[in-house]
């Protein structure tokens, strides 16, 4: 096994000797878990980005330790059968395996694709560091509101909130290393305009920095086998049925079942019945009104034990051959065959709205107080008519907003692929960047200190 491991390496070797220097390989840094559809999806997203942009480029991806779990792996083999993937983790400075130390000497740079808090930066600084080569960061959230900490932020706030709260910061707020290493990218999105003016009002300044959409909009990806079988499997009919999603306002942790600490365990338990009942109630006017059905699904594992409690469980007993309840995980692309063919998409997450958009379904987004900044990318791209806050608004409030996209399908299509060209021609400045860093790249410039 050793030896052949040794002729792998030395024939990988002797291809990247061979390759011009346009074909350096791309480090992609994403893959952050696979218990959310929202995260597995921000990895095909970006890599389709840089498919669309930089033909050609070989990509190595390096997930997350799990980030491969639960049949995410197969599905991006399965959809990218060329891509590579290297596991391993930074200790010390260094990679900690094998593979992802030739990685790391093979790639001429490194793009961080999407997530909340610009989650992978301390792996971008030991690059940097340990290699000398160029990065960039594909949009991400730096919310700096401190939720899930006891005190003020604790139940969280609304996005205009959030937002006089990051400005309401001294500068100097952001941590040296943290701003170095944003300020020495070759380019730096984020996903909403609060992480931006945040970043503005501190004075960071990279070469390049702007608003562009999250990852998870660049996927296209469809299982329309699956989804056509499970449609026919439980009775769907194309536009004849609604998704919905139910949430908590803090993650349970997927590792041990629980909320991560007893404060947000008890803001879970104060709020759940109150979010959970606007969902059931907006889902049943919609079986009483059409006689269609709606299917509960889930973003995330643990939202499927959520669905059944509160909503599968507590459906009217008359209504209960209108409600599909799907009891399994699923990965983005089968969740983008079903989304596809629905009415619209409802629900408490942030990335199933973004799935059903790219196949041009209406969907709207209900935002919790305790969820991060990166639900105002909806009005940013222009969706701000279908995001709501929870604490701000009602089931009637709500019903009235479905009965208008029910009303006059064409229109909110319209307006959903309204959204999609705003992203498309945001994708497009971020796919230039990328492009301009690797012509940087390959030309041998040298790396801005």
């Amino acid at each position: 096994m050793k030896t052949a491991a040794a002729i792998a390496v030395s024939m990988r070797a002797a291809n990247l000797m061979a390759q011009t220097p346009a074909m350096r390989p791309l480090l992609l840094r994403s893959g952050w878990q696979a218990v959310n559809i929202g995260d597995i999806g921000h990895t095909p997203g970006a890599i389709e980005i840089v498919q669309r942009y930089c033909p050609g480029r070989p990509i190595i991806l390096w997930p997350s330790r799990g980030g491969l779990d639960l049949g995410a792996g197969e599905f991006l083999r399965h959809n990218f059968p060329s891509l590579r993937i290297v596991e391993g983790a930074v200790h010390d400075g260094k990679p900690d395996t094998p593979e992802l130390t030739e990685a790391w000497q093979e790639a001429g740079f490194l793009l961080h694709s999407s997530g909340s808090g610009f989650p992978a930066w301390h792996d971008v600084e030991a690059w940097s560091k340990g290699t000398g080569k160029p990065y960039g960061v594909f949009p991400v959230s730096t919310d700096p509101s401190p939720q899930g900490i006891p005190g003020p932020w604790l139940e969280g706030g609304t996005l205009a909130e959030s937002r006089a709260a990051s400005l309401a910061y001294p500068s100097g707020s952001i941590a040296p290393d943290f701003r170095r290493v944003i300020e020495q990218s070759s380019f730096m999105f984020t996903r909403d305009t609060i992480s931006l003016g945040y970043l503005k009002a501190q004075g960071v300044h990279p070469s390049l920095l702007e608003m562009g959409p999250d990852t998870q909009f660049g996927m296209t990806l469809k299982d329309t086998a699956r989804g056509d079988a499970y449609m026919k499997a439980h009775g769907l009919q194309s536009h004849k049925f609604i998704c919905a999603i139910p949430r908590l306002r803090y993650t349970i942790n997927p590792k041990n079942g629980q909320a991560p600490n007893e404060a947000r365990a008890k803001v879970n338990a104060e709020h759940v019945q109150h979010d959970m009942d606007m969902l059931l109630d907006v889902i049943v006017r919609y079986v009483r009104a059409t006689g269609n059905k709606v299917l509960v699904c889930a973003e995330m594992t643990y939202q499927i034990a959520l669905g059944k409690e509160y909503i599968a469980d507590r459906f009217p007993a008359e209504l209960k051959d209108k409600l599909v309840f799907r009891d399994t995980f699923w990965m983005p692309d089968q969740a983008a065959a079903i989304y596809a063919q629905a009415s619209a998409v409802v629900g408490f997450e942030c990335h199933s709205p973004i799935i059903a958009l790219v196949q041009g379904t209406p969907a709207f987004y209900i935002r919790q107080p305790t969820d991060t900044c990166k639900g105002q990318m909806y009005p940013d791209l222009g969706a701000g008519a279908w995001q709501f806050e929870a604490d701000k608004t009602n089931a009637d409030e709500l019903w009235h907003v479905l009965q208008g996209i029910l009303g006059n399908p064409a229109a909110a299509r319209h307006k959903a692929l309204s959204v999609m060209d705003t992203v498309h021609a945001k994708q497009a400045v971020m796919g230039k960047a990328l492009q301009s860093a690797l012509m940087t790249m390959d030309a041998g410039t040298p790396k801005r200190s």
